[in-house]
């Protein structure tokens, strides 16, 4: 009898023994797979600000514009109305204040390099903010997508922070020459992106 109470406490502590490793084992996977999300959430790390544009110049141009950060590219997503049929011209302008009713209170391009006026990407040069032209449909309505690594959302390197500037847009087109703005025309919408 005492042999068979004996086996049974030793299968009970054996047991227990594998049980608590058991646990101890749960508990670092747990804490293995909770490093790795937090590692995935740190490598995603997706920046979003969204805006609307305010009409400027006696227009009628509208709607809202959206900035997505993720991996090291920054994607605008600017949706228009009220627009003139055609071309038109959108650029990051240097100041972040819409308050006046022309949109000159947004300042000159954003040009934190000191290049000359230029289509994005010319070996010549170009602004941070020059994004070009795109084209309203014949309901005055258009959609413009740019993305870029050339930006950020909020970082310290200020040739990039698109923080504290404003999002244009010209009644008229960009010629890519003419200096220091392109000759796109009168301001007729405009959003600050502000923190």
């Amino acid at each position: 009898m005492k042999k068979i109470r004996i086996l049974a406490l030793s299968m009970i502590l054996v047991l227990a023994y594998n049980c608590k490793d058991g646990k101890k084992t749960e508990k670092e996977d747990n804490a293995a797979t909770d490093e790795q999300a937090e590692k995935m959430v740190e490598e995603v790390n997706v920046e979003v600000i969204r805006f609307s544009m305010e009409p400027k110049s006696d227009s009628n141009v509208q709607g809202e514009v959206v900035f997505t950060e993720e991996n090291g590219m920054v994607m605008m997503k600017a949706t228009l109305s009220g627009l003139t049929p055609g071309e038109h011209a959108i650029h990051i302008h240097e100041n972040a204040d819409c308050s006046s009713d022309d949109g000159k209170s947004a300042g000159g391009h954003w040009n934190p390099t000191h290049e000359p006026h230029g289509k994005w990407g010319m070996a010549e040069g170009f602004h941070k903010g020059d994004i070009g032209n795109f084209t309203a449909d014949t309901d005055g309505n258009a959609v413009v997508e740019f993305s870029t690594d050339q930006w950020c959302i909020g970082c310290e390197d200020e040739n990039m922070n698109i923080l504290g500037k404003a999002v244009i847009v010209h009644q008229g087109v960009d010629d890519f020459t003419s200096q220091p703005s392109g000759a796109a025309g009168a301001r007729v919408s405009c959003t600050g992106i502000i923190e």
